[in-house]
């Protein structure tokens, strides 16, 4: 059997966002972990610092929860992974679930990474391939290489296209654009998106256990 190769790594998105085709709107969530190592929590998954991660200190699925408080629409996710550092800790499979709420999540995309060192892009469309409309993002954590139980994640970024209009004018004013590909050799699996029906989730952050974690197994 054949060695599956090594999963690409993607640009960095402050490429992306120098385009100024799509904007940052991860300040805009409340997000939560389903467990986290003390000190290794949201704070270092959002510090823009690729030194720092979030550790997980529980069962599998390792949960990130990202709500929104209006029906957002978001193009892509980009988290970045670090398999040269992390070996057991580093996710092999991950599960990506929208929704209004924790109660109506559904799977839209899945993906195996094989030891992943950089960014990973996952471009978040419906089944016409426009961006998708969700209160909710959850990332789940379903498998780490090396049958690891905790996993590490050292950044996330989640991005909204920037409206035509805004673009246009930002070429006028002399601003230059190019587009940057934000395909890799990752196996997505797609399937369909959540009804368009109002959101009554509570945006409290799940109860994180704080327990140290010792091993890896």
């Amino acid at each position: 059997m054949a060695t599956p190769s090594k999963t690409p790594p993607g640009s960095d998105p402050k490429q992306l966002e120098r385009t100024g085709t799509v904007r940052e709107i991860g300040s805009q969530a409340v997000w939560s972990l389903s467990s986290c190592k003390p000190g290794f929590g949201v704070d270092q998954l959002r510090d823009d610092n690729l030194e720092t991660y979030w550790q997980s200190d529980g069962s599998q699925p390792h949960l990130v929860n990202i709500q929104f408080r209006r029906k957002t629409t978001v193009k892509m996710l980009c988290m970045y992974a670090d398999y040269k550092s992390d070996e057991s800790y580093t996710p092999s499979k991950i599960s990506v679930r929208v929704g209004n709420n924790f109660h109506n999540l559904q799977e839209i995309r899945q993906l195996e990474m094989v030891e992943p060192s950089g960014w990973i892009h996952i471009p978040l469309l419906d089944t016409v391939n426009n961006p998708i409309r969700t209160f909710m993002i959850q990332i789940a954590v379903l498998a780490n290489h090396q049958n690891g139980r905790d996993t590490h994640m050292r950044q996330i970024k989640v991005y909204t296209p920037v409206e035509e209009s805004s673009i246009g004018l930002l070429v006028l004013m002399g601003s230059r654009a190019e587009e940057v590909s934000v395909e890799g050799s990752i196996s997505i699996n797609s399937t369909s998106t959540p009804t368009d029906t109002p959101s009554t989730a509570s945006l409290t952050p799940s109860t994180a256990s704080l327990t140290p974690s010792t091993a890896n197994l």
